[in-house]
C-alpha cells in the first residue's frame, strides 16, 4: 500500500478527524457560518488551531467539508425521502420528515445549510453565494422529480413543478426556523401534515 507524502510528514494527528468534523458541524449548525468563531471549533473539536488548519485549511475550507458530511449523510432528508416510488409518498416523507429531523435533540434544531447563512454579511457573501447554489441544486432535485411525475400522470392539470419545488424549499425554511426557535416535533408534524395534505389535495391525483 502507498503512503502519500503529506502522510509521512510531521507528527501524526492524534484526533479522530471524523469526529472532529462532525463537532464542527454541530457549531455552524448552532451558530450560522457567522457567528462560529475559530476559538469555538477548536474547543468543540479538542484540537489546536494548527491542527485545524493542517487537516482542514481554514474556516472556510472547514465550513463546506462540514456541510459535505451534512448532506452526504445515508439519512439524510431528501436520501430517505426519494426512496419512495409514489409522489405522494414523496411529498409527505419530505415533509414529516423534516419535522423530525429538524426537532431532534441528538443535533442543534433546524436545517443546517438553511441556519448556516441567516446572518452573513458583506465579508461572508462567497460563502452565502455557494450556500445559495447548493439549496438550488437542492430545489432542482425536486423540479426533476415532480416532472417525472408529471410525466408519469400522478400531478394534476396545470400543476407546475417548479412552482410547486418552490413551495416545498418555502416550507422547508419555515419549518427550520421554527424549529430553531424551540418549536416541538408534535407542532411541525402537526404543521408538515396540513401543508403536505394541502399540497396532495391540489395537485396530486388521488
Amino acid at each position: 500500500m502507498t503512503t502519500t507524502k503529506a502522510a509521512c510528514v510531521g507528527r501524526p494527528r492524534g484526533f479522530d478527524i471524523d469526529l472532529a468534523l462532525e463537532q464542527a458541524l454541530n457549531v455552524f449548525w448552532r451558530n450560522g457560518y457567522e457567528g462560529t468563531s475559530l476559538s469555538e471549533l477548536t474547543e468543540a473539536m479538542g484540537i489546536k488551531k494548527p491542527s485545524l488548519y493542517a487537516a482542514f485549511g481554514n474556516k472556510e475550507q472547514l465550513f463546506f467539508k462540514a456541510i459535505d458530511l451534512y448532506e452526504n449523510r445515508p439519512d439524510s432528508l431528501f436520501n430517505i425521502a426519494f426512496q419512495h416510488e409514489r409522489v405522494a409518498d414523496v411529498i409527505r416523507g419530505l415533509l414529516l420528515g423534516a419535522a423530525a429531523q429538524f426537532t431532534d435533540c441528538s443535533h442543534p434544531q433546524g436545517c443546517a445549510l438553511i441556519n448556516s447563512t441567516f446572518s452573513c454579511n458583506e465579508a461572508s457573501e462567497s460563502i452565502k453565494q455557494t450556500v445559495l447554489e447548493r439549496k438550488s441544486k437542492h430545489k432542482q432535485r425536486l423540479v426533476d422529480r415532480f416532472e417525472l411525475a408529471q410525466n408519469q400522470g400522478e400531478l394534476q392539470e396545470g400543476c407546475e413543478p417548479v412552482v410547486l419545488a418552490s413551495l416545498m424549499t418555502a416550507l422547508f425554511q419555515g419549518l427550520s426556523m421554527q424549529a430553531s426557535e424551540g418549536a416541538s416535533l408534535d407542532e411541525l408534524q402537526k404543521v408538515a401534515t396540513m401543508a403536505a395534505e394541502g399540497i396532495l389535495t391540489v395537485n396530486v391525483k388521488r
